[in-house]
């Protein structure tokens, strides 16, 4: 209470002081004595360290995005700093990294280069140096000073001390996508590759994806033959897959591994092979929307999609396809029956280029899995008409490093497969784990079944039964935009005890769903693999009366991520340095 006394004194006396000086001045700029530019810079200087002490609120037009959980950031000056995904997520930005810190900014078609190691950037032409110096969090994330990039991105922003709060206003009508986009022009995309006979142009379609979003500051092939036989399902390279096996895949940790260390179409794919990167979210559109496509590929990356084709492989004719112009219609009732990846869009592309006339011009760019003698160099253009195209598509949105985490808990191997709920939008759910070292809780994992998901997080320690899951510990509040896969970090890491049992649970509401949790259960024969004996899960209408999930039978998708307790002494060290 007493600091919060002195700082509205002293902004209060602050103001004075200025309002006294432009009194006294009949004519011309005002002079600031020394004294208010001296209680200025201290009333600067506190609320920084408020706010560092505080988490800043962040409103966008007037609606707070607290939920979201975007970690706005203030540095001694009260300069704002930006991390890469708000500016991706809200601003509609798309955040490119190029090699010795060289970064690139796009918004509505237009570029800003920024140079991260002296902070000089140039947009339209003209150069100007940052507000602030770039950094970088441990989670090698970027935060940008915006002061001196807003009027750039279309945004006024104004910081609020009474509400710890900084307000984005939207200046410029807001982000619109120019007509052509492609991500090959940005040096995106890896090679094209080719499948030959097998039925794995679904691992390509996913690990192609994977590969947009790591570009182009690192270039990574990523191995199909792993995916295609290291994932959890019981299936056949020639059986065919789909994105949620990928999806499962990769969040438990199982891949991608790098194609040096398992080539595609040798006959052997090893075993005990270490993840090369860990997957921490993927957004799953699940009702076609060409807007909100377009924005994924351009702030994100490839995104994995299906169609139907009557041609099994190049070379192949096909009444819906016009192979002199690369162009791909299908007017039919057929499902889709082969994935690609969507990496671009052209508006103005011609609707006479099709063999059949569509109502109207514009293709996504597509990138196959037949070769480069398919096509435009193993890419061809889908008319937006198509009627499967982008019905159902994913982005990985967000690709961690192999050592974001120390740790993965998990019992859900084959992810999301079913739902599980008690005929209302919201449910709790739970599960429990024991820590197998000294270590610290760092994040959790879970599905958000639908759009417009809020969750709640909370923890029990030492779970004996489930009269511990009522004396459950709030640790925070969530929300999520889209249906898909997402990693909560918590704002504080909680130490564990080697040995000790403990369980996470998640209240979740998933608007207009009656079964909001994501399960794993069987369901034919490629999840005949699932087993329960590795779980102890639990869900609950309202968080009171508990159902064992292994009696159903399933397992609830629900990880821990948890990193090795640091030493005193490497405390102590890492402090000193």
């Amino acid at each position: 209470m007493k600091k919060w006394l002195f700082l509205l004194l002293l902004l209060i006396v602050g103001a004075a002081g200025i309002l006294t000086i432009y009194l006294k001045q009949p004519s011309g700029k005002p002079e600031v004595t020394d004294a208010a530019e001296e209680a200025s810079l201290t009333l600067r200087t506190m609320t920084a360290a408020y706010v560092k002490e505080n988490r800043m609120d962040v409103r966008v037009e007037g609606k707070s995005l607290s939920l979201f959980n975007y970690p706005i950031l203030a540095d001694d000056e009260m300069g704002i700093l930006c991390p890469e995904h708000f500016l991706e997520d809200i601003m509609g930005c798309a955040f490119l990294r190029y090699p010795e810190g060289k970064l690139l900014l796009l918004r509505k078609g237009e570029e800003i280069t920024i140079d991260a190691n002296t902070g000089a950037a140039e947009a339209d032409g003209n150069s100007f140096p940052l507000s602030g110096p770039v950094m970088i969090s441990r989670d090698d994330e970027f935060y940008l000073p915006i002061e001196s990039l807003l009027p750039y991105l279309g945004y006024e922003a104004v910081y609020s001390y009474a509400d710890n709060a900084v307000s984005f206003t939207c200046v410029d009508g807001g982000n619109s996508l120019p007509e052509k986009f492609d991500l090959r022009d940005y040096g995106r995309v890896t090679p094209v590759r080719d499948q030959g006979s097998s039925g794995t142009c679904w691992a390509f379609a996913a690990l192609g994806s994977l590969e947009t979003s790591l570009l182009p500051y690192e270039e990574e092939i990523f191995s199909v033959d792993h995916l295609a036989n290291h994932n959890s399902y019981d299936l056949e390279e020639s059986d065919g897959g789909d994105y949620s096996i990928s999806i499962s895949y990769l969040a438990a940790w199982l891949g991608p591994i790098d194609e040096k260390d398992d080539p595609y179409g040798d006959g052997v794919s090893p075993d005990n092979r270490q993840a090369a990167r860990h997957l921490e979210e993927a957004v799953i559109m699940e009702n076609r929307d060409d807007e909100m496509i377009k924005s994924a590929i351009y702030k994100y990356g490839g995104v994995e999609t299906s169609l139907y084709v009557e041609m099994t492989y190049s070379g192949q004719s096909s009444n819906y396809y016009n192979e002199k112009k690369a162009a791909y219609y299908y007017t039919g009732s057929e499902r889709p029956n082969h994935d690609l990846v969507v990496v671009g869009w052209d508006d103005t592309f011609p609707k006479e280029n099709f063999t059949e006339k569509p109502s109207r011009d514009g293709a996504f760019i597509c990138r196959n899995s037949w070769g480069s003698g398919f096509g435009d160099g193993g890419y061809f253009y889908v008319s937006y008409d198509d009627v499967n195209i982008c019905r159902k598509a994913i982005v990985y949105s967000r690709l961690g490093s192999a050592d974001n985490f120390d740790h993965i808990y998990q019992t859900d191997y084959l992810g999301w497969v079913g739902q599980m709920g008690f005929g209302k939008e919201s449910a709790f759910f739970a599960n429990v784990f024991k820590a197998e070292r000294e270590e610290d809780l760092a994040a959790v994992s879970f599905y958000a079944t639908g759009p417009d998901t809020t969750f709640s997080i909370y923890m029990v320690h030492d779970f004996q039964d489930t009269d511990s899951l009522a004396d459950r510990e709030f640790i925070l509040t969530g929300e999520t935009r889209y249906a898909g896969y997402y990693t909560v970090r918590l704002p504080e890491q909680i130490p564990l005890r080697k040995g000790e049992r403990y369980a996470i649970v998640v209240n979740i509401h998933t608007p207009g769903s009656d079964r909001p949790i994501a399960i794993e259960c069987e369901n034919g024969e490629m999840t005949r693999s699932m087993t329960t004996a590795d779980g102890e899960g639990y869900m609950s209408l309202y968080g009171q009366l508990w159902h064992r999930a292994e009696n159903t039978p399933c397992n609830i998708c629900l990880k821990t991520f948890t990193n090795d307790r640091k030493k005193e002494e490497d405390t102590e060290e890492s402090e000193e340095n």
